[in-house]
């Protein structure tokens, strides 16, 4: 069973979401694993509204996501500070230093996940795909302060879940549009910007996705 990492002290919850364990089991390519949920402009829920969800888990049982365009007024290396992980000079402070954190979700504020390229093992990861995974243990940080490996990462606080049947029925009304997932937006695109990249993908843009919905 996949571990949860403890960056900060136990923080006060704010939200009443359902809790997820995710576990690391073999993905299932023909659910929404390694898809982009795009919240439609009706969505008015504050915790998803203009967000962009990267889906790591999606079963009989519910899903799991990541939020990744909503970057906290905290950088990698204030973090690494703050959970006593030092970040060392050279290429790690070069790579991870000034990089935001986001909020992942509303689940589990407190607690820390990097969604990064495939490579080493680490103590508690789902395989998202063969080039992409979701840790949740706290070796991935020892790492990336020593040796600033793995390079492509994306470090958040929080995740957002599904209990079985709830993300298929938002489905059903038009909550969200999906659309393959790619490294690059990921990895590589500011998160100001990955939004309008994944509309880009399926030829749109916000100010007329009130009227398309579906999945590509």
């Amino acid at each position: 069973m996949m571990q949860y990492m403890a960056l900060y002290p136990r923080m006060k919850a704010t939200d009443t979401a359902q809790q997820i364990t995710i576990r690391p089991t073999v993905m299932e390519t023909t659910c929404l694993v390694n898809h982009f949920l795009i919240a439609m402009p009706a969505m008015d829920d504050p915790n998803f509204a203009r967000t962009l969800t990267y889906i790591c888990e999606h079963n009989a049982e519910g899903a799991v996501g990541i939020i990744i365009n909503r970057p906290m007024d905290i950088r990698l290396g204030e973090l690494f500070s703050r959970v006593a992980i030092p970040l060392n000079a050279g290429l790690p402070s070069l790579r991870f230093a000034n990089l935001p954190v986001h909020e992942g979700g509303p689940v589990q504020t407190d607690r820390g996940f990097v969604l990064h390229r495939t490579g080493q093992r680490w103590q508690s990861t789902l395989r998202v795909t063969d080039d992409i995974a979701l840790t949740s243990s706290r070796d991935i940080l020892h790492a990336m302060g020593e040796t600033g490996e793995p390079g492509d990462v994306l470090v958040t606080l929080g995740y957002a879940g599904w209990t079985a049947g709830q993300l298929e029925w938002e489905l059903a009304q038009n909550t969200w549009l999906t659309v393959e997932a790619t490294p690059h937006i990921l990895f590589d695109v500011p998160s100001e910007s990955r939004l309008t990249a994944a509309m880009e993908l399926l030829g749109v843009d916000f100010a007329n996705l009130s009227d398309v919905a579906g999945h590509a």
